[in-house]
This record gives structure tokens, sequence and C-alpha cells, in this order.
């Protein structure tokens, strides 16, 4: 089977090595133009561009997949079936009429739940016990296509972001090889989605971990994990902004008459801080322009006391 596959980030490089360690054919990899990157804003590929040329496979940059420059040399290629994982552009109906087989998506979510550009960071921050990822037919309605296979995953309580993308990536690139077996069998089920049942993940920005301490203990937790590695959550302290990378819930329910944010008491091991509804502590942090530190850490280099306050 001859396949194109389009992907970006590090999340479809583990289904675009699956495909490579097959028996399929992936005749041409498609992708995001290089970017700037970094303070230096240095032009870096993607890293599905990467490992492409790494194997040897042609990679394809189009600025605008739609342009029929592209759609003409996509079908080119003369594709059994296109594959795509977090590619980051839409595809219109010129290029899912050109493969065969047509186009196979792998999502990070256990659809119709959290269709759209974040659903692993979603799905922690709503405070989801499982997710999963799911292979679907791609249709021109954002990840609204049938469902083809899926597999769940259990979120432990003090997962990353950062660790639950990289055990769905894996089990993604696994469930796609699955799900092209099928194909090729004649034995795979097509189940429409409930579009009623259908929730959003909207792309995460630098201002989506904004901490707003009149929220629950729960909330403020899994907002903190759910936006580990990018862009972190954070406050404003005695004026500076802080992220802050990790905390434990101390008590779910318990109000002390304190404002939300405010600092109850410094140990060895974090700030205990009051919330809108039960305490939490916060075990590590980073200042702009710092290193992440412990809390005992930076309370070796400044002032802290109980009764200081987050969000001041």
């Amino acid at each position: 089977m001859r396949i194109v596959f389009m992907g970006t980030p590090e999340f479809a490089v583990p289904s675009l090595e699956s495909l490579v360690n097959s028996k399929y054919e992936v005749v041409m990899v498609v992708t995001q133009p290089d970017k700037p990157k970094g303070r230096g804003y240095k032009v870096c590929c993607p890293p599905v561009k990467e490992y492409a040329l790494l194997k040897g496979i042609p990679v394809f940059q189009p600025e605008k997949i739609r342009d029929q420059s592209a759609v003409r040399k996509l079908a080119e290629t003369n594709p059994d079936l296109f594959v795509t994982c977090a590619f980051g552009q839409f595809l219109t109906s010129d290029v899912l009429n050109i493969p065969k087989y047509g186009t196979v998506n792998v999502h990070a979510s256990l659809l119709p739940k959290y269709r759209g550009a974040a659903p692993i960071n979603w799905a922690i921050i709503n405070g989801e016990k499982k997710t999963g990822i799911t292979t679907m037919m791609t249709v021109l309605k954002m990840d609204a296509g049938d469902i083809l296979l899926q597999e769940e995953l259990e979120i432990d309580d003090d997962m990353t972001a950062g660790q639950l993308h990289d055990r769905l990536s894996l089990l993604g690139a696994d469930l796609l090889i699955k799900t092209i077996r099928k194909i090729e069998e004649g034995t795979l089920e097509r189940i429409p989605q409930n579009d009623s049942e259908a929730t959003f993940a909207p792309r995460i920005t630098g201002t989506t971990g904004r901490i707003d301490w009149g929220a629950t203990a729960r909330q403020i937790h899994n907002l903190v994990r759910g936006t580990n590695p990018w862009p972190g959550a954070f406050s404003f302290f005695k004026g500076e902004r802080m992220r802050i990378w990790k905390t434990i819930i101390i008590d779910e329910t318990k109000t002390t008459g304190s404002k939300p944010g405010t600092i109850l008491e410094i140990t060895k091991t974090g700030f205990i801080v009051q919330t809108g509804s039960g305490l939490i502590l916060i075990s590590e942090i980073q200042c702009d322009n710092s290193k992440r530190l412990t809390t005992c850490q930076y309370v070796c280099g400044h002032c802290v006391i109980a009764g200081d306050c987050f969000g001041e």
C-alpha cells in the first residue's frame, strides 16, 4: 500500500516511524513549512521532516495544501491512502478525493469528545480520568469523520500534559497500524460520530495557564498539570510573574477565611496556599528570566512570609 503521511510535531513522529517499520510504502511526507523558533528566531524544521529526511523519504512543505499546485503534486504520488496526524492544515475535498482508500486521521482523544487542536491539554485541565486515541476517516468538518478504532488510556492524578502526550503518541502509532491492516482486510467497521456528544478542545495560548485562585484546589492542580510543559500555569507574586510547575492537593474543601491565593504556611516541601475551596501545596516555581526552583530554593534568596498572596 502506497501511503502519503501528513504530520508536523513530535507527536506525529511515532506514527510515521510505525509506517516506515511496517510493510507499507511511505512515498511522501507532507509537513508544515520551516519556521523561526526560540529566542534567536533560528529557522527550524518540524520534527516529522527531520525524521523523514533521516529515512530518505521525499518531503513536501506546502504553505497551503489547498492550492492546486499542491493538489497536483499529491496526486502524482498515486497514493492508496493518506494518513494525517497533527498536520496543522485543513484538507479540502480536492485533496481528500485523491487516495483510493481515503484519509485516516490519528486523533488524541476518544471522539466525539475533544475535537480540535489541544485534546491532550484540555482532557487534563477538565479533570478527565481517561482519554485515548481514535483513528477516524477525515471529512471536511473538523474531527467529525467516522470512527474506525479507539483505545483508552487512564489519566493518573499527577500526570502532566507532556507525559500524556508521550504515552498517547506511542498508542496512536500502534493503533494506526491496526487500522490500516483492517482496511486491507476489508474488516473495518465505520462508526458515525454522534455530534450531540461532541466537545471541543481549542488551541492553547500563552494566557491559558493564568491561575484563578478562586477556583478549587482540584481545578488549579489540573490547570498546572494540563499546561505543563507549555505554556505553564502562572500567577503574579509581589509584582513578578511566576510560573507554577508542580502542585499537590492538601485538602479539597477546607477554607480558613483567608483570601484565595494566600500563603498559609511555608514548609520544607512548599507553600501551602488557600484556594477558593481547599488547600494546595506549591513545590516548584519559576520566575521570568530565571530557572526552575523548588520553593525551598526560592525562599533562600527571597523574603516570603505566611500571609503573602498570589495574584497581587
